[in-house]
């Protein structure tokens, strides 16, 4: 049962010794019944939220949202545009952590409802640059999660092994995948500050003279050093203002995009599918797995056998590694099949919105919400809402080979390098 805004005030004085409320209010945060939270006016005025998580997932999410934000320094506050959370206080509450933070107005718009144009799109993609931008030491020296581009091509690639080894993964969305994950070129990248995949709805926003700006971040559960591209992932589900954020993103960021952010940002998107998948063979979940098997089914049919990079040219430097990796003379035929032993749990939930046409990768693909995701799992009561559309337009699979020779033999040489064999 949820928690009233009078106990959770009564937290409030736990939590900040001496401070006198005088008024608390409900406060929905679009956090999905995962936190009970309370907006309390104290005596001198100032108003806070106070959240308490109603899980034991919920609660290790609002530590690492505390410890975040306790690494973000006055210095490192003054190099962002927009307002961060200033946590006052924690207090312990039915065996849960129950945090104290300053209020941050605003309003929030969901990744479905974005327009495209110099507005919502254009300061959302301006505020992530700020964040990508920060110094590496501010994760670093707070002991917060940092991976290498390798490392997180490592932890996609497990990813794909466990959602594989369900044996309910369409071929055709095995073979996507795959392929980007054998293209090297897909992650040459350079690491940034990342939030870990953010959803847009926990930016707030206000209307100033210079249209819809982004002024507070409410979520920092996820800082880290990473991959840039998680961030922008919910961007399959923005179809409308996908150009115009990557265009404010591009201007806005301290480095040079690399020029396969998007085409890394919509398999993010696509392989939350099979974290969803992954986690309902974990947990036994039925249903769970029935709903994701129906998911991927849908994307499968609108992306079947597309590739995900924006060409399929090779640079110079692609052709020299692919001679290093020739070996000198001809090997006998090997088996490339998929060979998978062991899966993690995670869960989100998404669905599947009308077909859009990506103008910037050149392919068909279908929007994906992202809205109600986090990136590091929730509770498995939570479950996606399904609204599968086919692609009419979408190519079958079965002549792919026959249409391009190259991108099947592409295809091939990731399957192979899957199975350990290169």
């Amino acid at each position: 049962m949820a928690r009233s805004p009078f106990t959770l005030a009564a937290s409030v004085s736990s939590a900040l010794p001496g401070a006198a409320v005088v008024g608390a209010a409900e406060l929905t945060e679009g956090s999905d019944g995962r936190y009970d939270s309370a907006l309390v006016t104290l005596a001198d005025g100032q108003r806070v939220v106070v959240r308490a998580p109603v899980d034991a997932d919920a609660d290790r999410e609002l530590v690492a949202d505390t410890r975040a934000l306790r690494a973000l320094t006055p210095g490192v506050r003054g190099l962002l545009p927009f307002a961060a959370p200033t946590v006052l206080g924690t207090a312990r509450l039915d065996g849960f952590t129950a945090v104290v933070q300053e209020f941050v107005p605003g309003y929030r718009v969901e990744a479905a409802h974005i327009p495209a144009g110099r507005g919502v799109a254009w300061s959302l993609g301006a505020a992530i640059a700020r964040v990508h931008g920060l110094p590496h030491a501010v994760a670093r020296d707070a002991g917060l999660r940092t991976r290498t581009s390798a490392e997180v091509r490592a932890d996609a690639e497990r990813l794909l092994d466990r959602a594989e080894a369900t044996g309910s993964l369409p071929f055709g969305l095995l073979r996507r995948w795959s392929t980007a994950l054998g293209a090297d070129r897909l992650w040459r990248f350079e690491t940034t500050v990342t939030l870990g995949g953010v959803d847009p709805g926990r930016f707030v926003l206000a209307d100033t003279a210079a249209g819809p700006t982004v002024t507070g971040l409410l979520a920092w559960n996820g800082l880290g050093v990473g991959d840039p591209a998680e961030d922008l992932r919910w961007l399959a589900s923005a179809p409308n203002a996908r150009d115009d954020v990557l265009e404010a993103y591009t201007e806005a960021a301290h480095h040079t995009p690399d020029a396969a952010l998007a085409s890394r940002a919509r398999l993010y998107a696509e392989l939350e599918f099979a974290r969803w998948l992954a986690h309902g063979h974990e947990t036994g979940a039925a249903r769970v797995v029935e709903d994701a098997v129906a998911l991927l089914t849908a994307l499968d049919d609108g992306v079947r056998d597309e590739p995900l990079l924006a060409d399929e040219h090779s640079s110079v430097d692609d052709a020299l590694e692919i001679l290093e990796r020739t070996p000198a003379t001809a090997t006998a035929a090997r088996d490339t099949s998929m060979q998978t032993d062991t899966y993690d749990p995670a869960l989100l939930a998404a669905y599947l919105a009308d077909q859009e046409t990506a103008e910037q990768a050149d392919i068909e693909t279908i929007p994906i919400d992202l809205s109600d995701w986090t990136p590091d799992g929730v509770s498995s009561d939570r479950r996606p809402v399904s609204n599968p559309v086919a692609d009419e337009s979408a190519s079958a699979g079965d002549g792919t080979e026959e249409r391009d020779p190259e991108h099947a033999e592409s295809a091939r040489n990731a399957l192979r390098r899957w199975a350990g064999n290169d």
